[in-house]
C-alpha cells in the first residue's frame, strides 16, 4: 500500500496524470491473466489477444 501512495504523490507532484490510465489499464489486464490462469476461461481469454 505505502508503493500506491509513494506513486501517488509522484503523479502530483510532477503533474503526470496523463501516466495513471496507463497503469491502471496494464493493472486490470494483469489481474485478468492472474486471475483466469487456471480456470477454464484462460483459453477464451488469450484467443482476445
Amino acid at each position: 500500500m505505502n508503493f500506491i501512495i509513494e506513486f501517488w504523490e509522484f503523479l502530483k507532484v510532477r503533474k503526470k496524470y496523463w501516466l495513471l490510465p496507463i497503469i491502471i489499464v496494464l493493472a486490470l489486464f494483469g489481474g485478468l491473466i492472474v486471475l483466469t490462469q487456471g480456470s477454464a476461461v484462460a483459453p477464451f481469454i488469450y484467443t482476445i489477444f
